[in-house]
């Protein structure tokens, strides 16, 4: 029995026929099996009925507007895509060959201009996806799409690629008119919006509505466009976007001239899929690319991955030369915007780059153009690569240098480079450095331990967290800069103006050096290497004979601490200049052409260099620049040398001996205290900085990367040796938690006053808060020390050759926070580190979760000893004392009773 199921609306006139209805729709069941239709089913209808239907839809199709009459008062623009632009509204209409349907496509958005908080800077790349267009019944839709996976096509499962990722419309438009060749849509309502790159960030949970600058609600009719332009192988649409925020509880920076109205300016272009010779090439953990992770679904490896890395076209000219110039090298063009003196520089670190490209192959790779000052192209064209220099009032980097690339293969397609004037002129970003105002710490993991351990969310919208987009190191090399200018202004004092004024050129012409390669290695696809510092021992790094040969370090994509010597009759350079071993390797990686027979071959053979120590690679999610993150101490931020030891005691020393010389060399007449203050601050940074790398190296653990079968006498997972961690502890012991470790500064804090500005110090007192600058630097050392990962992972290292088991560690802790002062006063600085430490143990000890058995076990054993110490100590010299320990005291009784309870 067949049957035929007929939708009738509810309350329709229907036949008795056997049916049964849901929600209003009555569904009708009708048996088709048996019953002979009536004749008159069959009977075509006269020809006077044919003719009427046909002269209506006739009527229909001339009654429809055509695109001439629909773009008739619009200025047309050809390129990839045919826009047209009304002359009158300025509203925008898309025209779609029916070929473009259905058809890959990439995009790519720039913020042009915008709060510097919401990472909104000029020329700042942003999002890169693939998308296409298709059309469904009388509508145009706009499809991102998802380039996660991989099917193998030879595979039956790949029939059902991609049956479970669901489907993104960001756009549906209905056709307002069309040709035998294609379709008109307004695209106002696609441009004019966030359905393509959303600029608004997310608040997240927890975070208080006044933390976050916030841009409201975008106001479509204040917006529109700025300048829109087609070539054939991209179209850019520039929008100005209006957002209003009536009640806003975020002012923004001193940029936003007016919280309430915000304009920005974002840029979207859409591009042609490249269709080249390029070949993907894979992605490798022992050397450090940006690029695409895909997960192959039709294999059963257990690394089924085809990642891929990020990387530029380059053909040789001649294949079967060992050495070719490429068929189009990589051309960087130096905006007219950028300092005349500069120039040159930026144009010979550039060509730096082209030492390293003839290890892959090919000569001149880099060309470096200057930008005329007549130029008729537009420095936003995505068809030029650009160096640009500009000056923001907040900044949120110094300099970035970010790249996009095809998300199908990894090929790179265009990139610019901005570098912000204080940062470019070495000057520092922000008016306070180390501020003893704002220097608190910050909240300490035994406070919170479930949110210490917790991944650490990002809550900025995707684009905003492109690693390319993230990278700090301007702002990190300007601080560090500064602090070389200190050491020559207070240091070498008697050398001399002349002599000194071209020490200063020389230093700033390395560090712009450094920053532009830093940069243009970004630009190549290299992502950071952190571990690059560790290359030469305190000694070699002031040897120019080896530095100016083989380089300071072992790649230039570090954030090294600049490279000052406390004897000054040794001075070595102060930045490295060349590309290090480590890029050189890289890039032969990268870019070596190989045939499709000859590729794994080769590249199997450039990686086994891997284990080799100049080679060595560690990126951001290695570094241990946060407490609590990462394992290896060697892979760190800021610091240098391959024995951070001895070259974090020199530079301890360095501070040390520069503290009582500020006050003479800037305190300049008819100038206030500002830069004495900002001086101060930074060599608190380097304390700071040095602090921090030598902690990571208490509970740390060695890492290697390299394969099965390399040539490595490490094994993957080495515990820092006992000596080491030893070592570390008793330079923290000198140097940051003694009693007398910062009595040099002592003088210094009747005279480190900031600036007056109209009512800045309206919503604070001005006077400066050395015990907060201490705090912070003895408390963020703490902070990883005692955090629970470090402890864990300290426990679990016991297992694997770790020899200092963490009740020890708290043992000396305990030994060198409370020792030194027993049997006198406590001073202000000493009496902050002690009640902060039996604050952590008591946080240990009480912690619901978080921290394991042994680390709590150990916590107990150390405020004992604690208890037993001050019980027996001395009453004290001054009143304050007394009190100090008293409260000591209470905090424990109070710790212990609950832990008892």
């Amino acid at each position: 029995m067949k049957y035929v199921l007929t939708f009738i609306a509810a309350g329709s006139l229907f036949l008795a026929v056997p049916a049964f209805g849901f929600g209003g729709i009555v569904y009708s069941l009708q048996d088709t099996s048996s019953k002979q239709q009536p004749d008159t089913a069959k009977v075509a209808p006269p020809d006077s009925t044919k003719k009427a239907e046909a002269d209506s839809v006739k009527k229909k199709k001339a009654d429809e507007p055509s695109i001439s009459d629909k773009v008739k008062s619009s200025t047309k623009i050809d390129g990839l895509f045919t826009l047209y632009r009304d002359t009158a509204t300025a509203s925008l209409q898309l025209y779609l060959t029916k070929d473009q349907l259905d058809k890959d496509f990439i995009y790519q958005s720039f913020s042009m201009g915008g709060p510097t908080a919401l990472y909104l800077n000029q020329n700042m790349i942003r999002d890169t996806w693939l998308f296409s267009i298709r059309k469904k019944n009388d509508r145009i839709e706009f499809l991102r799409k998802n380039t996660s996976f991989y099917y193998d096509p030879n595979n039956p499962v790949s029939k059902a690629a991609n049956a479970d990722v669901a489907e993104a419309i960001f756009h549906s438009e209905k056709i307002a008119a069309h040709d035998s060749s294609g379709y008109l849509i307004p695209v106002d309502g696609l441009f004019i919006s966030n359905k393509l790159d959303a600029v608004k960030p997310v608040i997240p949970p927890g975070v208080p509505p006044t933390a976050v600058f916030n841009l409201g609600n975008l106001n479509t009719g204040k917006s529109g466009y700025d300048t829109v332009r087609s070539f054939p192988g991209n179209t850019d649409v520039v929008v100005s976007l209006a957002y209003e925020n009536p009640a806003p509880l975020n002012g923004g920076g001193r940029d936003i001239t007016d919280a309430r109205y915000v304009t920005i300016k974002m840029q979207h272009s859409f591009l042609e899929v490249p269709q080249n010779s390029y070949r993907p090439r894979r992605d490798d953990p022992r050397v450090g690319y940006f690029g695409a992770q895909v997960d192959d679904l039709t294999s059963v490896s257990p690394t089924p991955y085809r990642d891929f890395i990020s990387r530029w076209h380059l053909e040789k000219k001649n294949p079967n030369a060992k050495i070719s110039e490429p068929v189009e090298p990589i051309v960087f063009w130096i905006e007219n915007t950028t300092p005349l003196e500069y120039r040159p520089i930026i144009k010979e670190a550039g060509e730096k780059w082209n030492e390293a490209f003839e290890a892959a192959g090919f000569r001149n790779a880099i060309v470096m153009k200057e930008m005329p000052d007549d130029a008729d192209w537009d420095p936003a064209d995505i068809a030029y690569n650009v160096i640009r220099w500009k000056s923001s009032s907040s900044p949120s980097y110094g300099a970035i240098g970010p790249s996009f690339f095809n998300p199908l293969t990894g090929q790179i397609l265009g990139a610019d480079i901005t570098v912000e004037w204080k940062s470019g002129a070495g000057t520092p970003v922000m008016d306070d450095l180390f501020n003893g105002g704002t220097g608190t710490p910050a909240a300490a993991p035994w406070e919170n331990p479930a949110e210490a351990i917790a991944p650490q969310e990002v809550y900025l919208h995707h684009s905003q967290v492109n690693r390319m987009a993230l990278c700090n190191l301007s702002n990190e090399l300007s601080m560090q800069f500064q602090t070389g200018l200190a050491v020559v202004e207070t240091l070498d004092a008697d050398m001399g103006e002349a002599r000194k004024a071209e020490t200063v050129r020389e230093m700033h012409k390395q560090f712009l050096y450094y920053l532009i390669m830093h940069e243009m290695g970004h630009t190549l696809g290299l992502n950071h290497n952190m571990r690059a510092s560790q290359m030469l021992s305190p000694d070699q790094l002031h040897d120019t004979k080896l530095t100016r040969k083989v380089g300071l370090q072992g790649s230039v994509m570090d954030y090294p601490a600049i490279n000052v010597s406390r004897d000054r009759k040794k001075q070595g350079d102060y930045y490295t200049t060349k590309a290090g071993p480590y890029d050189i390797w890289a890039i032969e990686y990268g870019y070596t052409p190989f045939s499709p027979e000859e590729e794994e071959k080769g590249l199997n053979r450039i990686l086994s260099r891997s284990t080799e120590p100049q080679l060595a690679f560690g990126n951001d999610a290695d570094d241990m620049r946060s407490p609590g993150k990462a394992i290896d101490p060697r892979v760190n931020v800021n610091d240098h040398s391959n024995d951070m030891m001895a070259y974090g005691e020199e530079r301890f020393l360095l501070v040390n001996d520069m503290m009582p010389k500020l006050k003479d060399r800037f305190s300049k007449p008819d100038q206030s205290y500002q830069e004495l203050l900002q001086r101060y601050g930074q060599l608190n940074r380097q304390r700071a900085d040095m602090a921090n790398a030598i902690s990571r190296y208490i509970g740390g653990v060695y890492v290697d990367r390299s394969f099965v079968g390399q040539k490595t006498d490490s094994k993957p997972y080495t515990p820092v040796p006992l000596e080491t961690q030893k070592k570390a502890m008793d330079l923290l012991g000198k140097y940051i938690y003694a009693p007398d470790a910062f009595e040099v500064d002592y003088p210094l804090f009747p005279y480190l006053q900031p600036q007056r500005r109209g009512f800045n110090f309206f919503n604070g007192t001005e006077d400066y808060k050395p015990q907060n600058t201490f705090r912070s630097l003895q408390v963020n050392t703490l902070s990883h020390i005692l955090h629970p990962t470090t402890l864990s992972r300290i426990n679990n290292s016991s297992l694997y050759g770790n020899e200092y088991p963490v009740a020890e560690v708290m043992q000396d802790l305990t030994g060198y926070i409370f020792d030194a002062d027993l049997n006198g006063s406590v001073n202000l600085v000493r009496q902050n580190l002690q009640t902060d430490y039996v604050a952590a143990l008591s946080g240990i000890l009480e912690a619901k979760t978080g921290y394991d058995y042994a680390s709590k076990a150990a916590a107990l054993a150390a405020l004992t000893d604690v208890k037993t110490k001050l019980t027996g100590a001395s009453s004290g010299s001054d009143i304050q004392t007394t009190a100090h320990r008293r409260n000591l005291l209470f905090l424990i009784e109070k710790a212990l009773s609950v832990n008892k309870s």
